[in-house]
C-alpha cells in the first residue's frame, strides 16, 4: 500500500522546511500488514536535533509574545486543516500501523477533537486571584511558557499521540521539537506539513525523524530543552527522567500499563465480555490502557471464560473495515510477544485460544498474532507483570472482592483499571482503593477524552497528566504577581 502524497524518503521538518538530514543514512519502514518496505526514513543524528532546537529557540520569543488567544486561533486553523485533510491523515495512519481505515479515521477524529479543545484553552488560559493577609494587597497567578518543548511519542496511535503533546505545548507559548516514532514517520511528517500550510510560523513546530538512541537521546540531553514529554516504555522513561532531571528540566512521563479488569459475580456478563474483548484486543492490544489482566470471581469464572473463548475465536484479524483488529507494529515486537508466550507455557500457563502467529495466505506476510487468552499464569510470572503491547490477555480466578482488589493492585503498573458490577458499593470502593490513574465502572480499561486527564501511578508515570486542562501544568509555569496599593492615593 502506497502512502498518499508522501516523499519516498521521509525527511525532517526544521524551521518550516521539509529538511534533508545531515547525512545520507536512512532506514526502512515496513508495512505491518504486508511486511513490504513502504518508505525510507531519514536517520537523523545529534546535528539534526541541534538544528531543530536552534529553530525552536529562535522562534520562541515571537511565538511566546503572542497572546494566548492568538496562539489558540492559530492552532484552531491547524485543526481546521487537519479536518480538511482527514482522509489523507487516516490513510497514512492505516498504512503505517496496519489498522483498518475506519479505525484510523476514528483516531484522526480524536486527534482533531483534542486539537480543538486545546486551541480553545487559548481563551481560557486561566490563572486565579486570591486573598492576602496584608491590607491593601492583591495577588494573582498567571501562566508563562517554559521555552523549547521536546516531545517524544509512540507509534501505536500516531496522530493522536502527536496531538496530545503538540497542541498543549504550543498553546502555552512554547515552541516544540517533536521526535517522531520510527514506526510511524509519515504520519508525523504529514502532520507537520498540514500545520505549516495552515500558517504556523516557521520554527514553532519542528519534527525530527530517526532512531531513539540517535535522535531522541540528543533531544533529551540538550540543555536548551526546558520540558521533555515522553510516551513509551517505563525503562526508557526512567532514563529520560535521569538525564533531563539532572539539569532540572521538567519531565512528563506517560508510560506502560498492565491493566486489570475485574468481573464480579453480579456483573452483566454479556456487557463484561464485550468490554473485555475491546479492552484486550482493540488496536491489536497496542494500547497502554489495554485490559491485559482479567480478574474473575470464582462463581462466574467458568461461564465467563467460555464466553470469552467463544467470542475471541470469532474475531476477524486484518486491515479491512469489517475486521476487528490488525497487525502488531513490527516484526521485532511480534517475535518478542511470541517469546513471552512460549516462556509462559514452559512455566505452566495454559493457552486457551490463540498464542500463535497467523500464517495463512491472508496473513503470513504481515505481523499478525492470533488473539490470545491465557489462564493458570502465576500473578508474579513474566506474562503477568510485563507489558506485551499485543493482543494477549490473562485470566485469573479469585474468590471475592478483596482478593480481586489485591490482585488488581499487585502490579508494578497503575495506569487504568475497570470493574464490572451491579453494586454501587463495590464500584465506589473499587474506584477508591484501586491503584490507578483512571478507574472505570462497567466499560473498558480505556476511554480518555480530550477534556479528561490521563496518566498513571507507580511505574506508569511520574504523576503528570495529559490531556485535559491538567496538561497546561506540564507546559507552563505559574507566576505569582503581588501588588500593593495606597488607598490614600486613590
Amino acid at each position: 500500500m502506497n502512502l498518499p502524497d508522501i516523499p519516498q524518503t521521509i525527511p525532517n521538518w526544521i524551521d518550516g522546511l521539509s529538511s534533508a538530514k545531515s547525512t545520507d543514512e536512512t532506514f526502512a519502514k515496513f508495512s505491518p500488514a504486508t511486511g513490504k518496505e513502504i518508505c525510507r526514513v531519514a536517520r537523523s543524528h545529534s546535528a539534526d536535533v541541534a538544528r531543530a532546537v536552534d529553530a525552536a529557540a529562535g522562534a520562541f520569543p515571537g511565538w511566546s509574545d503572542q497572546t494566548a488567544v492568538a496562539r489558540g486561533d492559530m492552532l484552531m486553523a491547524v485543526t481546521g486543516a487537519m479536518r480538511r485533510h482527514r482522509d489523507e491523515i487516516a490513510a497514512t495512519v492505516a498504512a503505517e500501523t496496519g489498522m483498518s481505515l475506519n479505525a484510523a479515521l476514528a483516531e484522526t477524529g480524536g486527534a482533531i477533537a483534542l486539537g480543538e479543545f486545546m486551541a480553545g484553552e487559548g481563551r481560557r488560559f486561566y490563572g486565579r486571584t486570591t486573598t492576602s493577609a496584608v491590607r491593601n494587597r492583591v495577588t494573582m497567578t498567571v501562566r508563562e511558557p517554559l521555552g523549547v518543548a521536546g516531545l517524544i511519542i509512540a507509534a501505536n496511535t500516531p496522530i493522536a499521540n502527536a496531538a496530545w503533546k503538540v497542541f498543549p505545548a504550543l498553546v502555552c507559548g512554547n515552541t516544540a521539537v517533536l521526535k517522531a516514532a520510527e514506526d510511524t514517520p509519515a504520519t508525523a511528517w504529514l502532520f507537520g506539513r498540514i500545520a505549516h500550510q495552515a500558517g504556523l510560523p516557521h520554527g514553532v513546530l519542528n519534527i525530527v525523524q530517526g532512531l531513539g538512541e540517535e535522535a531522541g537521546a540528543p533531544l533529551v540531553a540538550d540543555a536548551r530543552v526546558a520540558v521533555v514529554s515522553f510516551t513509551g516504555s517505563t525503562a526508557v522513561g526512567r532514563e529520560i527522567a535521569r538525564i533531563a532531571g539532572a539539569r532540572l528540566a521538567r519531565v512528563s512521563l506517560e508510560l506502560g500499563g498492565k491493566n486489570p479488569l475485574v468481573v464480579c459475580d453480579d456483573a452483566d456478563l454479556e456487557n463484561a465480555a464485550k468490554w473485555t474483548i475491546l479492552s484486550a484486543f482493540s488496536n491489536a492490544g497496542q494500547r497502554c490502557a489495554a485490559g491485559s489482566r482479567i480478574i474473575v470471581f470464582d462463581a462466574v469464572y467458568n461461564r465467563f471464560r467460555d464466553m470469552l473463548i467463544e467470542r475471541t475465536r470469532r474475531i476477524k484479524v486484518g486491515t479491512g473495515n469489517d475486521d476487528d483488529f490488525g497487525a502488531v507494529i513490527n516484526a521485532e515486537q511480534l517475535d518478542a510477544i511470541l517469546a513471552v508466550l512460549e516462556r509462559a507455557r514452559q512455566v505452566g500457563a495454559t493457552v486457551l485460544t490463540g498464542g500463535h502467529r497467523l500464517v495463512d495466505s491472508a496473513h503470513a506476510a504481515g505481523y499478525y498474532l492470533a488473539p490470545t487468552i491465557i489462564e493458570n499464569a502465576a500473578p508474579d510470572a513474566e506474562i503477568s507483570v510485563a507489558e506485551l503491547f499485543g493482543p494477549v490477555a490473562c485470566l485469573y480466578r479469585v474468590p471475592g472482592f478483596e482478593e480481586a482488589l489485591r490482585l488488581a493492585n499487585q502490579s508494578p503498573y497503575g495506569l487504568t483499571a475497570c470493574i464490572h458490577t451491579r453494586s454501587v458499593h463495590r464500584a465506589l470502593e473499587f474506584t477508591r482503593r484501586v491503584q490507578a490513574g483512571v478507574a472505570v465502572v462497567n466499560a473498558g480499561t480505556f476511554g480518555s477524552e480530550p477534556h479528561m486527564p490521563f496518566g498513571g501511578v507507580k511505574s506508569s508515570g511520574n504523576g503528570t497528566r495529559e490531556p485535559g486542562t491538567e496538561a497546561l501544568d506540564v507546559y507552563s509555569n505559574l507566576k505569582n504577581i503581588i501588588m500593593t496599593f495606597d488607598p490614600n492615593q486613590a
